[in-house]
């Protein structure tokens, strides 16, 4: 056992040295001169932070922030039913509990999951760019771009929580004579339902940022009223939205805590009637989405599968393929040289955007902690433990509640286009996110051990190193790399701005309606994905 525990961390110490190499080396790919700046650069960020300083409250703009408000929210809750119904039911095929034998168990794992894996490794706002080119700018397009991703990523992790249910209270029912069908109902939705559904309220507050940049296609919402002033350089109106936005996801994360207390407090006494309550407001919310939409925003599901949606789908998706085309570009070898150039370029933002994020959240990350704050962890109470917990805390909200696309689109005005600028906007996103979750794990530890340290004479930076870190460090890189799985699929995004990577180009091939360069472009980002996916699942295995 002591020599497990000692390979363990020789392969943990490792893997951090490995990892810090890694970050250094994509340092490398930026030419870091005084080139990197606009000429009024500096200006420019002055203004920004006048105009956050400074927003536009004015009753015109509050209207309409109220107004893109809903209309963000109304997308978000759309597009999140419809993920619900696809991936509980292909999550329930892909975990393969209602087959019958080990051959179509492993047949369905590979097919279903191979499904999900499809529609999740493409992000929502190239699903919404496809959707467009498909079916116009509908109301449909935002809502059946985050049905996509967002049921892959629900019906991998519902999947999953099927996988892992206890074989005991199954092989009961199913000794008892129950059906496959029962086994499912009666046996393991039970077990697993309430963290499936804890795990959607947790997603449902991403799905509000992603319908935000839903905006940025043509869409009404907050993220195309922040681009419009953003192109009219009125920051005090972009900081005013940009504020709407935040107050969307501190909403969301409020009743997500109701719905999470309700499911833990069912049991008890009031718990029933407080889970109705939240199930109630949760009917109510989907039925005016869904009416707004189609009576608000006159959209009719059924227009859909006209005969000119038809033909504009068969275009676009032929075209993908490459129907009609002399010299397809995914068949072109100088094309697929450029394209792979890119994805290197992109896979380097990447790298940065971790990097810059995990820096800014190990800095900031011991204040946020609330056992910190008040001193059970390290048994010292100081006056102004507190005030720094509210401030950390408040840069993580600010930081993850703005997409990395917003955060993009403003940095742009200050950098010249390339890397740098994406790589800062994906790592101002993440910080905040990644801060949280490690000042979770540190907040979840058991104190006893490091005040035992602390009260033989440890000085702070002493605590830290020989007590804290080596007990949370392995759920921190497992924070980091789950992260950089997120910010290799966003990358793209960041590029539509002019940020770099793959991103950029695929801008210009849906300008320029060059559909086999979709596809090429289409090809290397999944081999992006794949090789994140690869490389955090190989890393998290190392680090156990």
């Amino acid at each position: 056992m002591k020599l497990a525990s000692i390979v363990r961390l020789h392969n943990r110490f490792i893997l951090t040295l490995l990892l810090m190499a890694i970050f250094i080396w994509s340092l490398f790919s930026i030419k870091w001169n005084t080139n990197l700046f606009h000429s009024g650069g500096i200006p420019t960020l002055l203004q920004i932070l006048e105009g956050l300083i400074h927003p536009d409250l004015s009753p015109d703009v509050l209207l309409l922030g109220f107004e893109s408000a809903w209309i963000t929210l109304a997308y978000a809750v759309a597009g999140m039913s419809l993920a619900i119904i696809y991936a509980f039911i292909v999550g329930i095929l892909a975990s393969g509990v209602l087959t019958s034998n080990k051959t179509s168990r492993i047949l369905f794992k590979v097919f279903f999951r191979g499904i999900l894996g499809f529609t999740r490794s493409i992000h929502e706002l190239i699903w919404a760019w496809l959707f467009v080119a498909a079916i116009g700018l509908s109301p449909y397009a935002a809502i059946f771009a985050l049905a996509f991703p967002y049921g892959g990523i629900l019906g991998r992790i519902f999947a999953d929580m099927l996988n892992d249910v206890s074989e005991e209270p199954i092989k009961a029912l199913k000794s008892a004579g129950a059906s496959k069908l029962q086994t499912l109902i009666y046996g393991y939705l039970p077990l697993v339902w309430a963290d499936m559904v804890s795990y959607t309220m947790y997603r449902f507050e991403c799905a509000i940022r992603s319908s935000a940049i839903m905006s940025f296609i043509g869409l009404g919402g907050l993220g195309y009223q922040i681009q419009l002033s953003l192109q009219d350089l009125k920051y005090d109106r972009v900081w005013a939205f940009v504020f709407f936005l935040i107050g969307l996801v501190i909403f969301v994360d409020i009743w997500s805590n109701f719905v999470r207390r309700a499911l833990t407090e069912r049991k008890k006494q009031g718990g029933f009637s407080s889970g109705w309550r939240s199930v109630l407001f949760t009917m109510l919310l989907i039925f005016g989405s869904w009416v707004y939409i189609n009576l608000g925003e006159h959209a009719q599901f059924f227009e859909l599968f006209s005969a000119k949606n038809s033909e504009a789908a068969k275009r676009f998706f032929g075209g993908l393929i490459g129907l009609g085309s002399d010299q397809p570009a995914f068949l072109d070898r100088d094309n697929w040289q450029a394209a792979l150039k890119l994805t290197l370029e992109t896979l380097e933002m990447s790298i940065m955007a971790i990097g810059f994020a995990t820096i800014a959240a190990f800095f900031t990350v011991m204040p946020a902690a609330r056992n910190i704050a008040n001193g059970k962890l390290t048994g010292s109470r100081k006056w102004y433990n507190w005030f720094l917990y509210g401030v950390v805390r408040i840069f993580y909200i600010f930081s993850r509640s703005v997409p990395e696309l917003v955060w993009a689109m403003m940095i742009i005005f200050i950098f010249k286009p390339g890397l740098l600028p994406g790589a800062i906007a994906l790592a101002l996103h993440n910080f905040g996110i990644l801060g949280k979750l490690w000042a979770e794990v540190i907040e979840d530890m058991d104190s006893r051990p490091i005040r035992n340290l602390a009260a033989s004479g440890a000085s702070k930076i002493e605590t830290l190193f020989y007590g804290i870190l080596p007990t949370v460090l392995p759920r921190f890189l497992t924070y980091i790399l789950y992260r950089w799985e997120v910010i290799m699929r966003t990358t793209i995004v960041v590029g539509f701005v002019g940020a770099g990577g793959l991103g950029m180009d695929f801008k210009l091939a849906m300008s320029f309606f060059n559909y086999t360069q979709i596809t090429l472009l289409l090809l290397c980002y999944m081999i992006l994905v794949i090789i994140a996916d690869f490389a955090s699942e190989s890393t998290r295995k190392a680090v156990r």
